[in-house]
Order: structure tokens, then sequence, then C-alpha cells
């Protein structure tokens, strides 16, 4: 079974920091790109930051210079670096992957892991 699991949520006061991880875990034979997203309460779900396999990585305007993403492709996972956090970073994050299974390319998602930062 594919599966994405999350880790590293919490609560922090704002000007903190927190880790978010997400592992990529069953009969997986390539993994494309990863990259992370957030839903805050009555709002869409919004693009935080994406990582390809080669290293690329993408940002939010609004998280840019704070907010930094990574991955080790021998682990199959992806991590988020969030410093200098702020409020309005409040929201359920959600780690996405397109994963290369024995059905095709798909893509994932894990099950959202709660931020919350308080002023």
């Amino acid at each position: 079974q594919v599966q994405l699991v999350e880790s590293g949520g919490g609560s922090v006061q704002a000007g903190g920091s927190l880790r978010l991880s997400c592992a990529a875990s069953g009969p997986i034979f390539r993994i494309n790109i990863m990259g992370w997203y957030r839903q805050a309460p009555g709002k869409q779900r919004e693009l935080v930051a994406t990582i390809t396999r080669d290293g690329s990585t993408n940002y939010a305007d609004s998280v840019k210079g704070r907010f930094t993403i990574s991955r080790d492709n021998a682990k199959n996972t992806v991590y988020l670096q969030m410093n200098s956090l702020k409020p309005e970073d409040t929201a359920v994050y959600y780690c996405h992957a397109n994963l290369v299974v024995i059905t095709g390319a798909r893509d994932y998602w894990g099950q959202g892991t709660q931020v919350t930062v308080s002023s």
C-alpha cells in the first residue's frame, strides 16, 4: 500500500520554527515532484513549496526567505523547515508527491498535519 506519512506539526509562538517531514512508503518505482500545500480554515488549499527530483525548488511568495524545502531521495522523504513563523502560517499542511507505481504515475496526498502559530 502506497502512502505518505507526515510528522512534525504542532503549536509554536510567532517567530518560532517547526520542521515537517513526509515519508513515502510502499511499492514505489520512482518519486517525481514532491511538495507541501496548506489549507487554513475557510480558505482554499494553496501551494507552499515544491521540489523536483533533481532539487529544483519553488516557493509561494508568502514563505520565501522563511521556509526551506528539501528531500532525501534515498529515504523517500521530503522536509519543510519553517522559520520565523507568523500567525498567518496557521493551517493544516499537506504533503504531496507524484509517484510512479505499478499502474503508472499518480498523485498522492498525506493525511495533513496541523501547524498553529500564536501571536
